[in-house]
């Protein structure tokens, strides 16, 4: 069996903390950290993707009976079911970083990485951290050999994103060796294929908790097949349950706390999501510059039209910034899993994950909305070929969309992201009130002349921007929270607004600490991911920027409001980059590469 791979302590800075500290290149873990054993998984999951993934395409996107589970047990037999499960149970007892890689790399078809995600993610996940050691013996075998596949049944027509509305029940038999459970489950991924189930009911209609539902339990029956826009080859569907009577030694965790399960769990399926997303991304923007490359127009390839080289050096930086995120974040969960020595107690390792509940809200949205842009970018490059199912790009538009709606959808996310914040900063664990205040004390003295960084520091100019960035966020939550006080949370268009912000802020500074770190590392990578993070700069301070002045509108009138926008001028000036030579540069090695530069 291969060890657990470890990172160094010094990543685990506390989550949410991006807003109001500045890190170092040193603190933050980026792809280029990996050691030799992750590169070779890394590699082996590219592989499999290449070699049985994609040759298995149209089996899969036409529901070919067995050829999900077929191919779910091969990537089972390489450990990548398993990579979290522990030793003694049949897995590979590996860190959060060694499977977010498996995840990233294996997601060159998003039916198959839904498939795979909600198997070994968010399917399994719930069982090994509240699951008895009965439990665990019983089914983690299973799952790690994908002798059983495992579902997540938490869903109802009337309560998706608000999940503590379920209306489920269970109820114990009289003589106290069954709950018994009657409802539905809708948009069950898996729910076909799966052998075991965990299932969300609330005992006597009150306590919220999580079962155990073995496919063949009597009073369980699964529905037929949903016929989706896109993973049309994932399997979706309902669960009915008729006086479903599951043992009471299923009961997972405890009667009443089942929405700490529900809750822990979603923020590794947001998190892994981010990641099959920057996976799903580099794989359609390969095709685009392919594609670009071997298209002629008036003379020569496209590749080396202004515009298409635009298209393609903002989806490379939009990816560099989603890819920088999700190894920034896992890099820290790991560090805080090792330091908090999390293998013995149920759910302390969720608990651990869950500081870091905003960054893999942040990543879920950003990186969903970054694989939008990128595959409709390439429908838009590759014209008419692009709308043909013959394509890859008319499966990978389609393919796209549901992730803005997966684990929550993105406007939930949206409001987790500022909600999150504001009550760490309630509660004091997070120092926001007070940064907060220090902005809204300095923007009402005269206006300082000081650079924010010396002139001859690399990416001096992000540098400025990023901190630039931070004040007006700080500065436009300070105007919100005094107009609307406690009321702020009601204020979803604001709260929204701010998360925008606060979501483009940890893209850009993921994005220059890893560009530092290369510089440093003397990469030859280092120049496009400087390029890369210039075009992130531009994009960060004219979100901010525009997000803070609908803010303001919305929170003052009258010479109040002219007085903010009018330090909100001075906050965001800036001298614009050349954007167009830098998109340039990056373009040219997405082409000279054929592929994203990094």
């Amino acid at each position: 069996m291969m060890s657990i791979l470890t990172v160094s302590p010094v990543f685990a800075a506390p989550g949410g903390s991006f807003l109001l500290e500045t890190r170092n290149s040193s603190e933050v873990f980026i792809p280029e950290d990996l050691n030799e054993e992750q590169r070779q998984i890394a590699a082996t999951a590219i592989q499999f993707a290449r070699e049985e993934i994609l040759p298995a395409a149209e089996a899969i996107e036409a529901k070919a009976p067995g050829a999900m589970t077929a191919l779910l047990c091969k990537a089972a037999k390489l450990g990548f079911t398993s990579v979290e499960i522990p030793e003694g149970y049949g897995g590979m007892g590996m860190d959060k970083i060694t499977s977010t890689l498996i995840a990233d790399h294996l997601s060159v078809l998003a039916s198959f990485s839904t498939a795979f995600g909600a198997h070994a993610g968010i399917g399994t996940l719930p069982l090994l951290w509240y699951g008895t050691q009965d439990q665990k013996q019983r089914y983690l075998p299973k799952l790690a050999a994908c002798e059983w596949i495992a579902a997540y049944g938490l869903s109802e027509a009337s309560s998706g994103s608000d999940a503590m509305n379920i209306r489920t029940r269970a109820t114990l038999s009289a003589d106290g060796s069954h709950y018994i459970l009657n409802g539905e489950k809708h948009w069950i991924t898996n729910g076909g294929i799966a052998g075991l189930y965990t299932v969300f009911a609330k005992i006597d209609g009150e306590k919220f908790s999580a079962f155990l539902v073995e496919r063949e339990t009597p009073g369980l029956s699964v529905g037929a097949e949903e016929h989706k826009l896109g993973i049309r080859g994932s399997s979706t569907c309902p669960l009915v349950f008729q006086d479903c009577k599951v043992p009471k030694e299923n009961l997972l965790g405890e009667p009443g706390k089942g929405h700490h399960i529900a809750f822990n769990v979603l923020n590794v399926g947001r998190f892994k999501l981010g990641a099959a997303c920057v996976g799903g991304a580099r794989y359609a923007l390969t095709h685009l510059v392919r594609y670009a490359k071997e298209r002629r127009a008036f003379g020569k390839p496209i590749a080396e039209k202004g515009l298409i080289q635009k298209k393609m050096a903002i989806c490379a930086a939009q990816l560099y910034a989603a890819e920088s995120m999700t190894y920034r974040t896992v890099g820290m969960i790991d560090a805080r899993l090792a330091a908090q020595n999390t293998d013995q107690a149920p759910g302390e390792a969720a608990k651990s994950i869950g500081e870091y509940a905003v960054e893999c809200s942040i990543l879920k949205v950003y990186a969903s909305e970054m694989l939008a842009l990128v595959a409709d970018e390439l429908v838009a490059t590759m014209g008419g070929y692009g709308y043909v199912e013959e394509y890859p790009a008319e499966r990978t538009y389609r393919d796209a969309r549901i992730n803005r709606i997966f684990e929550g959808t993105n406007e939930i996310n949206r409001l987790i992201i500022t909600g999150w914040l504001m009550k760490q900063a309630m509660s004091s664990k997070l120092r926001l009130l007070p940064a907060i205040q220090r902005v809204m004390d300095e923007v009402t003295q005269p206006p300082s002349f000081e650079a924010t960084a010396e002139a001859d520091e690399p990416m001096a100019r992000e540098a400025g921007i990023l901190a630039a960035a931070k004040k007006i966020t700080l500065f436009a939550a300070g105007v919100a929270s005094q107009r609307f006080m406690t009321d702020l949370e009601e204020q979803q268009e604001i709260m929204a607004g701010l998360a925008d912000m606060i979501s483009q802020i940890y893209a850009l500074e993921s994005a220059w600490l890893r560009a530092r770190k290369l510089a440093d590392m003397r990469q030859n990578s280092a120049s496009v991911a400087a390029a890369m993070t210039g075009l992130l700069a531009e994009e960060t301070i004219e979100l901010a920027d525009q997000r803070a002045r609908r803010i303001l509108a919305a929170s003052g009138e009258g010479d109040a409001l002219r007085t903010q926008l009018a330090i909100l001028r001075r906050l965001a000036r800036y001298t614009p980059a050349d954007t167009v030579a830098l998109s340039r540069i990056v373009a040219r090695q997405c082409v000279e590469l054929e592929r994203y530069p990094l």
